[in-house]
């Protein structure tokens, strides 16, 4: 599936779970599934604990943060001396 179609997956509605990106029609957000898969859970484990979830759900939710993390700029900590 296509990057875009797979983003068209995950939604934010300041409505829904106070604006945190969700699976389109799920309470289940973004964060919550990356948790569950960091650790170690698989995505056959996720989707038969929530029916109606399908395994494009999972690769939108990973796509979501890829993209999130392509767009965002990282400054390194200056590390200060210790005294």
């Amino acid at each position: 599936m296509k990057q875009e179609k797979l983003l068209q997956r995950i939604e934010i509605n300041p409505d829904v779970m106070v604006g945190k990106p969700v699976i389109k029609g799920t309470r289940l957000s973004v964060q919550f599934i990356l948790g569950l898969l960091a650790q170690g859970e698989k995505p056959e484990e996720i989707i038969n604990e929530y029916p109606g979830l399908l395994k494009d759900d999972i690769k939108a939710c990973l796509m979501f943060s890829f993209k999130v993390l392509e767009e965002t700029i990282f400054y390194p900590l200056q590390k200060t001396p210790a005294v």
